[in-house]
């Protein structure tokens, strides 16, 4: 896969050199609450890069990492769509760089890789994350009650949001 260039961000596929700097990024507190993980995130970050169904992207902002996106795909044919999550370091959180990120990756997702259908699924109280895929194109399609467990232990609701190709805010 070649690198993706948005307005401000470059996706490039994720290489072992970028674990310390995206372990460092999933550690920070903002981030953990939502990503969670064990105790060596390096070692989770380096068996999600082995995981054959899922791409990893590093994304790239003014030549410095700022976090990760990935994808997978349902390849049954009746079925067929994409999925989508990721996480930024909170210090570039605001800037409209997560919604290029994720604009560059529906572009690309629908454009060359042909899916007409895209999922994300934001913690339901996660307003900005909400904004940034709405910015996008992605319309709520409903609530998933008790969808994952927090940091705390309790189960949290989820919120199932999708975009239609047609749908894409360019």
């Amino acid at each position: 896969m070649t690198v993706l260039r948005g307005a401000s961000v470059a996706l490039r596929p994720t290489v072992p050199e970028d674990i310390p700097a995206l372990a460092a990024i999933r550690a920070t507190p903002e981030v953990r609450e939502r990503w969670r993980g064990g105790d060596d995130l390096e070692a989770d970050l380096a068996t999600d890069l082995q995981d054959p169904d899922t791409r990893c992207l590093t994304v790239d902002h003014d030549r410095r990492i700022i976090g990760m996106i990935q994808w997978y795909a349902e390849e049954e044919p009746d079925y067929r769509h994409a999925g989508i999550d990721l996480f930024l370091d909170p210090a570039v959180h605001g800037r409209g760089l997560g919604t290029d990120a994720v604009r560059t990756l529906a572009c690309h997702l629908i454009d060359v890789q042909g899916h007409h259908r895209l999922i994300i699924d934001p913690a339901a109280d996660n307003t900005a994350a909400i904004r940034c895929y709405t910015k996008v194109g992605f319309r709520p399609v409903g609530v998933m009650r008790r969808y994952e467990r927090g940091l705390d232990g309790s189960w949290h609701d989820g919120l199932l949001m999708d975009l239609l190709a047609d749908e894409v805010l360019r």
